[in-house]
């Protein structure tokens, strides 16, 4: 029996959660410690009352009185709020599936971090924004960091024990809905066209940061801080049928690879069973009718999210929490219609170029502050695109 936590239960990643700790065993198996949600009360009530969780939150306190009586006659303690997520984070647990999107998962996810938890992580705020600080917690208090995204999952499970013998990781990518759309077609994209990822079911965010690439230049980030690697040492190729999940390179010229369908439980099995390998209900592959694998190179000229990814790295300290709070804001603006596709990048770059230099990301407080300023620097750039 293993206690268990879920920050963002009613997500794409919380419900494949779910169904792994369905086939792990369920009740039998696991502890449900706290789940958490945001607005979708029937889905963190039915997840609560499914698995016997004893706390259940929203991050919405306008929500409270419906999770309570979702929860009615139940025995699960209803909370909400931002401070009841953190706090629920922060319970004993063994293992917890950190998958609040955005910068608002970073605060619950240290605080199970604090608390010494594996943290199978699916945010990746918490690295792009605060890496050095992330991983500083988790050495101090014992915390053991899984990568949950399939990429770094992917670099997690072929890595070998020997950081010096690695040249470079690779990470690939879909190349989204428009990887053969010219820049004057993209100009004209919509949110829902965006949200249309040709292998992935996410989420309408991650889904549109997939279109954009801004998702893997965000990806580049948080592999940098994961595996410790030099900016230069983190590569992205193109991979229209999504199987390669992400390749490590070694000083003799080996590449390594990990394979697998597009499937987010995969790398949350994984993680779940770890440093075992348990079964999984996911499609196996069958090469024969796959028959090719391709891949392309990135073209940052229609996708200059991971240039500005690389400039964020070689900067280093609190750009990467600028730039996420750039783009948090420019997609916003994006889905609200007030900016087009392709402007997201230039707002995300001007705010940057504002807030240089950048300083270190050394406490929440310094992080949140550095977010905040991107935010209202890539505000400001987008009323006056908007004008």
């Amino acid at each position: 029996m293993r206690r268990a936590t879920i920050l963002g239960v009613t997500g794409s990643i919380g419900q494949s959660t779910l169904d792994v700790l369905r086939w792990a065993g369920g009740r039998e198996a696991v502890e449900m410690v706290a789940v958490t949600g945001h607005s979708n009360i029937d889905g963190i009530a039915a997840a609560a009352q499914e698995f016997g969780a004893q706390l259940a939150v929203t991050a919405d306190p306008a929500r409270y009185a419906d999770l309570r009586a979702a929860l009615s006659g139940t025995g699960i303690e209803a909370a909400a709020g931002p401070q009841a997520v953190e706090d629920a984070a922060a319970l004993p647990t063994d293992w917890c599936m950190g998958a609040i999107v955005g910068a608002a998962g970073l605060a619950p996810t240290l605080a199970a971090a604090r608390q010494g938890a594996t943290v199978a992580l699916a945010n990746k705020e918490c690295l792009v924004a605060a890496g050095d600080l992330f991983l500083a917690e988790c050495a101090a208090h014992g915390a053991r960091l899984l990568p949950v995204d399939s990429e770094h999952n992917a670099v997690f499970q072929v890595i070998e024990d020997k950081p010096e013998a690695i040249e470079r990781v690779i990470l690939t990518a879909s190349g989204g809905p428009f990887r053969d759309w010219d820049r004057e077609r993209m100009a004209s994209v919509t949110a829902k066209e965006a949200a249309a990822h040709p292998n992935w079911d996410m989420g309408l965010k991650i889904s549109i940061d997939s279109a954009s690439m801004f998702n893997k230049a965000l990806e580049m980030i948080e592999a940098k801080h994961l595996f410790g690697l030099a900016p230069e040492q983190v590569e992205v190729i193109v991979h229209p049928q999504s199987i390669i999940h992400s390749m490590v390179g070694y000083v003799d010229g080996s590449v390594l690879a990990q394979l697998g369908a597009p499937d987010m439980r995969h790398a949350i099995g994984y993680a779940w069973s770890w440093p075992e390998r348990g079964a999984l209900p996911v499609e196996r592959l069958d090469f024969a009718r796959l028959a090719r694998l391709d891949f392309r190179a990135p073209d940052e000229d229609r996708f200059p999210a991971l240039r500005l990814a690389r400039e964020a790295m070689e900067a280093g300290g609190l750009a990467g929490a600028a730039l996420n709070g750039a783009k948090e804001a420019a997609l916003e603006a994006f889905i609200a219609g007030r900016i087009g596709f392709l402007q997201m990048a230039e707002v995300v770059e001007e705010a940057l170029a504002a807030l240089a230099p950048h300083g270190p990301a050394l406490t929440l407080e310094a992080v949140a502050a550095a977010d905040a300023a991107a935010r209202r620097a890539a505000s400001a750039r987008v009323e006056a695109l908007a004008a």
